[in-house]
């Protein structure tokens, strides 16, 4: 796990350590730099597997060098048919220049030919490559979006980082408010497909590669650009739960399993809600499997009465794990809301406990296990089971804002790099269960979203967070799952994967346990007392945002998160964490 950055075009060796610093809460244990006359590259480092042996950037025994982020969990499996390149060290990185080398042997040059090469590894990852000899840059990212990869072009040339504050590094990059893309984000509670909040900046799609050149003015171009792969459903009609449910647990497990790839202590976040529950649930026989210690597991909630609590600690008790619980005071919203904002890159403001949880977990592990995924493959948010009336909501909010992009997404002229189609009308979108959880794979509920939170709160801490139900054995089962075993028409939702739950150690009342809003049902009672606290203060910066102001309606969190946005990323530049109270922060932009 790391942080990387880069420029293509130009490249400046005190920009790539200001890159660094900037990105040196992912990678703590390490850093370095490596350039030539047209590209440079930027790596810090988290040391998970060959803690001594791992370095980055690496440079490939054919010339090439790389910074990748993330892991590669069938690394071994890579190195053993890559024979004939001589591999250097035992991390598991290096096999993404290994599989170039033998790409490039045998003539691959476009997006299309890197991407059959790259979608042999099965991991979390972003990474960047630079082939001096083809004068090519290679960016890709693994199919769900786990872990982040963000652009933006500055003076002709390209910068790339796994975060959007790393591309600060530059003096040419300017922080600007992107109103069309918060307008949509406000509409559908996510940045929608390629989007962030900062004008001119944008992600490498999840899944997919980018192959990248100067022109002969020396201005960076993307040459090409194609899929490793693409989230797509096939239900089959029937399931057999006395025979499938067996297989999707087995499924699970197996993607736990190789989860638990470290040479540092590995931890389980348990929120009491069935998914980290399930996690829990087989951490023994994974742990067997893999030959590594049995995780122990974490809890953070506002009071011992909080149900999730109580929740866990049934859990932890019947399962026979080590649990460590926080609870959550009083000022915690105050003092962690400025960081989380900071760290986010967006307007979350009701996921405080994130700070906290994974500051914690930090303390004793290096690893951690979370469920997220789960509620997106399973259908097992409530939404999914009315999407024509979240088709409504979304709409009124599209139709009640005065901004072109808005009206631009529900009439088909949508326009820029960041948009993945021209159209996103709502009733479109999510005419049925199967077309909504299709949607929110593929357009930025989960990666933009879910796995935003989880990749930028635990890297604050230096936390490298991996998530299972997304690790290809499990997804691909949950993918061939029938719409009435997601979520039945009468019935509780993710009904599969509860009958999976039902062949563990889990207690009945957990596995048939409903489904509670993360953040909100958290800490209800610290969440409202600060967004009570500042309400006033929030609403006198959105009154200058008249042309969405409405889309906020009923928003109070995202109002708050908006009014900190401006102030740390916009205002302040985004170049430090902040060190102001909520209210300094807010009085810098009143």
């Amino acid at each position: 796990m790391c942080g990387l950055g880069g420029m293509l075009g130009a490249p400046d060796e005190a920009v790539l350590h200001r890159m660094n610093r900037l990105q040196h809460h992912r990678g703590p244990d390490g850093q370095g730099v490596w350039m030539d006359e047209r590209v440079g590259l930027a790596h810090t480092r988290l040391a998970i597997l060959d803690l001594d042996g791992g370095p980055q950037p690496i440079v490939g025994t054919h010339g090439a060098v790389a910074v990748v982020n993330g892991e590669i969990y069938n690394h071994l499996d890579l190195r053993a048919s890559c024979s004939t390149y001589r591999f250097t060290r035992k991390v598991d990185s290096e096999v993404v220049l290994a599989l170039h080398a033998q790409a490039t042997a045998n003539g691959a040059r476009s997006a299309a030919d890197h991407a059959a090469w790259v979608a042999r590894l099965d991991g979390m990852y972003a990474f960047a490559l630079w082939d001096a000899a083809a004068g090519r840059l290679i960016l890709a990212r693994d199919p769900m979006g786990i872990k982040p990869l963000v652009l933006a072009n500055v003076d002709g040339g390209l910068l790339f980082a796994s975060e959007m504050k790393g591309l600060r590094a530059h003096e040419g990059h300017v922080p600007m408010l992107d109103e069309g893309a918060l307008a949509l984000r406000l509409a559908w509670e996510y940045p929608l497909d390629l989007s962030t909040l900062l004008l001119g900046t944008r992600q490498v799609r999840p899944g997919t590669v980018e192959v990248w050149s100067l022109d002969d003015d020396g201005r960076a171009v993307m040459d090409s650009r194609a899929d490793i792969e693409r989230q797509r459903l096939a239900p089959a009609t029937t399931w057999d739960p006395n025979l499938g449910a067996a297989d999707l647990l087995e499924s699970f497990i197996q993607s736990v399993e190789q989860r638990l790839m470290a040479d540092v202590p590995v931890g389980i976040v348990l929120s009491g809600g069935l998914d980290s529950a399930l996690v829990a649930a087989v951490a023994h026989e994974a742990a067997e499997r893999a030959g590594q210690p049995v995780p122990e597991v974490w809890t953070v909630a506002g009071s011992e009465d909080n149900p999730d609590w109580k929740a866990a600690e049934a859990v932890s008790s019947a399962l026979e794990l080590t649990h460590h619980q926080h609870l959550l005071e009083a000022e915690d919203f105050e003092h962690h809301l400025p960081n989380l904002v900071w760290h986010g890159e967006d307007l979350d403001t009701s996921v405080m406990f994130f700070q906290p949880l994974f500051q914690t977990m930090a303390s004793s592990v290096k690893v951690g296990l979370c469920g997220q995924g789960a509620d997106e493959l399973h259908a097992g948010y409530p939404r999914y089971r009315d999407p024509h009336a979240h088709a409504s909501l979304v709409r009124q909010r599209l139709e009640a804002m005065d901004h072109p992009t808005a009206a631009a997404s529900l009439n088909g002229t949508l326009q820029g790099e960041a948009w993945l189609a021209s159209s996103h009308v709502p009733e479109a979108r999510l005419a049925t269960l199967d077309d909504m959880l299709g949607f929110e794979l593929e357009h930025g509920q989960l990666s933009n979203f879910q796995l935003r939170l989880v990749d930028r709160h635990s890297m604050a801490h230096g936390l490298e967070v991996r998530v299972p139900f997304l690790g290809a054995p499990h997804r691909d089962a949950a993918h061939r799952l029938p719409m009435d075993w997601r979520l039945p028409s009468s019935g509780e939702e993710k009904a599969a994967l509860r009958r999976a739950a039902d062949l563990t150690r889990l207690p009945k009342d957990i596995v048939r346990r409903p489904k509670l809003p993360a953040g909100t049902a958290t800490a209800p009672n610290l969440l409202r007392a600060t967004l009570e606290t500042h309400h006033d203060a929030a609403a006198s910066v959105v009154e200058r945002y008249p042309r969405i102001a409405s889309g906020l309606a009923n928003q109070p969190d995202v109002m708050l998160g908006l009014a900190l946005f401006e102030a740390i990323h916009l205002v302040d530049g985004g170049r430090q964490a902040p060190t102001g109270s909520v209210a300094d922060l807010l009085e810098m932009v009143a």
